[in-house]
């Protein structure tokens, strides 16, 4: 399989499983607030990724500087990231949260052209263009832009900002160490860390009480979300962000199919639809491009 046929691939693995995170996270918060369910959800991840290192990951083939760089990313991604996208997702419903929060190869794709050199041709640009006015479509058919609509319009686009950006710096670290497994052990390693700790100061160094049901949840989210990143990673090895970026953020589109489904109270307008059929056009045009 040739390498940019395999990008194309993992990328769409990786949508798919971030557009059905997204739909689960609506039944944790059933029972469990995001500042806790993100301390269950990204260490039952980083636990997967610990069971895997032995057979995936040399240590004798490592490399400190992408050490370093991904224990960096860790700081921000996915713990933060997933923080912003579980309590968007608790107050705006996954269909507008997904939908801003997917505008992640605007930041992903201005980076790559800076540090990584990467070009974008003229049917990239148009497919990125159509992604970026499916996604706003779909955000300005659900939501008023009343002064609190505006505030919480900064979570998503934060989280976009920060995975976008994490997008091509994952991409420059494996210049040296190309080991997504690796990738997703550290940074998700750091981020557990981080989370853990945070709650147990917040609680007076005491373990706080836990909705099993919610618990169970967020760990199912955690292995979904933790498995789309590691599909993302392996994707951004085999082909570039320009290509990678957009593909991942067509996840909108599964959540648009899901939520009706698993969700009650989500409603699908002709507007969302319209959104998402641009969305979904400009990611069929980077496939043919």
């Amino acid at each position: 399989m040739a390498p940019i046929t395999t990008a194309i691939f993992l990328a769409l693995a990786s949508m798919f499983g971030f557009g059905a995170g997204f739909v689960l996270t609506q039944f944790g918060l059933r029972w469990m607030l995001p500042c806790l369910g993100v301390a269950i959800s990204i260490p039952t991840s980083t636990l997967l990724f610990w069971c895997l290192a032995p057979f995936f990951v040399d240590p004798s083939n490592g490399n400190l500087k992408a050490v370093a760089l991904f224990a960096c990313v860790g700081l921000f991604f996915p713990g933060t990231v997933a923080l912003l996208h579980f309590e968007s997702n608790r107050l705006m419903g996954p269909n507008i949260a997904g939908a801003l929060s997917s505008i992640a190869p605007v930041f992903a794709i201005a980076l790559a052209i800076a540090i990584l050199g990467e070009h974008v041709r003229g049917p990239q640009l148009l497919a990125f263009a159509a992604i970026v006015a499916g996604i706003t479509l779909m955000y300005l058919g659900q939501v008023s832009l009343s002064g609190r609509s505006r505030w919480l319009l900064a979570l998503p686009v934060a989280a976009s900002a920060i995975r976008g950006v994490i997008q091509p710096i994952i991409k420059f670290g494996f210049e040296w160490w190309p080991n997504p497994i690796a990738a997703v052990v550290v940074s998700y390693t750091v981020s557990s860390t981080m989370l853990i700790v945070s709650v147990l100061v917040r609680t007076r160094w005491t373990i706080p009480d836990v909705d099993h049901r919610g618990a169970l949840w967020f760990a199912v989210v955690g292995l979904c979300n933790g498995l789309s990143v590691l599909a993302m990673y392996a994707a951004l090895e085999y082909g570039p962000v320009a290509v990678v970026s957009p593909i991942v953020a067509g996840y909108p589109l599964v959540i648009l199919l899901l939520s009706p489904a698993f969700l009650e109270g989500e409603h699908v307008g002709l507007q969302m639809i319209g959104g998402v059929t641009s969305a979904v056009c400009g990611v069929v045009l980077l496939l043919v491009t």
